[in-house]
Order: structure tokens, then sequence, then C-alpha cells
């Protein structure tokens, strides 16, 4: 199904905060390949505990400063004082960012249950409510189509969601998936318990699907039988990039023709498949002009 430029929703990637002097030229390397689709912004995850805040905001300030590019930090409540983390939030302001992704996190490595600090924010939603006593910013949460792990329920999911967007979100943002119709149905259960912000589906396109199986089952996302056979059958690296190109492009092409407005994608620090999808779709990119300076 082709759709038109004016119908192309706009566009969002997820990047993470490289670990070695490789790492950071491949986060360059995203950079600049991607920031010619024209992004509305692009978001730098952020480690358990602010393990990885000194290369988060190494890398938030390159991006700012050389690609000109909106970003979006994301922040956790794991492992730091409430003023610590709100701190985190304030020293974002300063760099220059206005948009923060703010997530609950995952417990730090060797552990399996969240315990909050003892000083720090037990929830999302306090987080939430914490950025807006600081700052003002555009603030996204988390979403779980398929309900994430810890919920007891997929209703009572959507209302941790309710109470973050209560809380002063402005946006959410969905765990990966695949079949286009979960994210419909919980688009419009979110609707039907009074949810009224955007839900900005997140598409993962698949670099590798061992990995990504893998990634599915720690946060109970389900990936359709489909996908396994038809992976299984890629007889070679080239077929299974086509692959993932053409599945990544048709879940935002079918999207787009439901009214979704914004797309987030989850780039893994891999810009050639985002690049093809976005190609795929429609996106022209227009030559990136750099100011001076070095790669993240």
């Amino acid at each position: 199904m082709a759709i038109t430029r004016k119908a192309l929703p706009s566009l969002s990637f997820e990047f993470f905060p490289p670990t070695t002097p490789e790492g950071g030229l491949r986060l360059w390397r995203s950079v600049e390949r991607l920031a010619p689709l024209g992004p509305q912004y692009v978001s730098v995850t952020y480690g358990a505990g602010g393990t990885t805040r000194d290369r988060t905001n190494v890398a938030i300030q390159t991006i700012i400063d050389r690609a000109r590019l909106n970003v979006a930090g994301h922040l956790t409540c794991v492992g730091a004082t409430r003023e610590e983390t709100l701190e985190v939030a304030r020293g974002y302001a300063r760099m220059g960012v206005r948009r923060i992704v703010a997530l609950r996190g995952d417990p730090p490595k060797g552990e399996t249950v969240f315990t909050p600090h003892p000083e720090g924010f037990a929830s999302a939603a306090e987080l939430v409510a914490g950025l807006r006593s600081v700052g003002d910013f555009e603030i996204a949460v988390g979403a779980y189509p398929e309900a994430h792990p810890e919920a007891a329920s997929a209703a009572s999911d959507i209302d941790n969601l309710k109470r973050k967007i209560d809380a002063g979100a402005s946006t959410a943002i969905t765990q990966f998936f695949f079949d286009n119709e979960v994210f419909l149905r919980f688009r419009d259960a979110c609707a039907k318990a009074g949810i009224t912000a955007p839900i900005v589906p997140g598409i993962l396109p698949v670099e590798n699907f061992g990995k990504m199986l893998n990634f599915a089952a720690r946060c109970h996302a389900s990936v359709p039988e489909w996908m396994h056979r038809a992976f299984g059958n890629a007889a070679t690296p080239e077929a299974a990039y086509l692959l993932s190109v053409a599945i990544a492009s048709e879940q935002c092409t079918g999207l787009a023709a439901e009214g979704v407005e914004h797309v987030h994608l989850y780039t893994l620090n891999n810009p050639d498949l985002a690049f093809d999808v976005c190609r795929a779709i429609g996106y022209v990119a227009a030559p990136l002009a750099l100011a001076k300076g070095g790669a993240a």
C-alpha cells in the first residue's frame, strides 16, 4: 500500500550511548545516516542507576552540537535518590534538552526485581510528577501493547499508563510488536480507559532474529509464527536483511493507514536497516549540514 509524502508519519529514532571508541564511531555514523531523514527528534538511552550517564551526556551534546537535532534524554528511577535523578534532568535542560523519556527502568544487572532506592522514585508516575516540578519538559513514557512482564493484567497495566499520563506525560512510546492488530487493540483499550495522549508505536527492524527472540521473551513481546518460518527460510544474510526491511516498512505503512501520525524506530545503532525502512515507505533524505567538531 503506497502512502503519499503528506500522509507519512513523523519519525524519531532511538540510539544507545557507546561504550568503546568503535561504538562512538558507530553511533555517529548512525546519526549521519538518519538525520537527513528529518526526524522530529532522536532519543538516547540511559543505563540502570545512571551507569551510562556520562556517555549519554556526551552523546546528547555531540548530536545537538554537530547534527542540530532535537534530542530526548532517557531517565530512569533505578539506583538514585530523587534529587540525583532530578539533577540529571536539570543537566539535560542545561544542554538544551526539552524532551525526556521517563521510565521506571529495569533492575540492575544481576538482579531480577526492581527495588526503589530508599530516597528515590518508586515508579515512572512519580518520576513524571517530579520532572514536572523542575522543568518544562515534554515527557514521554513507556507503554506495553502486550502488558509489562510484571503487570498483574492488561487492564492494570493500562491503569498504570493512565497514572503516568495523568502525572504529566504528554505521550507514550510502546514496546516493539510485530502484529499491528496488537497495537490497534491496545490503542483502542487506552482510549476506552480515558487516555487521550498519543500512543506512539515502537518499531524494531530485526537485525538478528535469534537475538530478537531472546529480547522478545524477556519483555513478553510475541513473535508471530509466520516470522519464524520466514526468517528460517531466508537462505542468506542479504535475504534476511531484505525481509527485515519489508516487515518493518509494511508495519509503518499499515499503521499510517490507521491514522498513526508518528513512529519511533529502535535502531540498535544500526542505521542502515532504519534508513532503508524509511526509504521504503517514502522518505527522501536531505543533505545533512554538520557543524564542526569531533565524533561522539
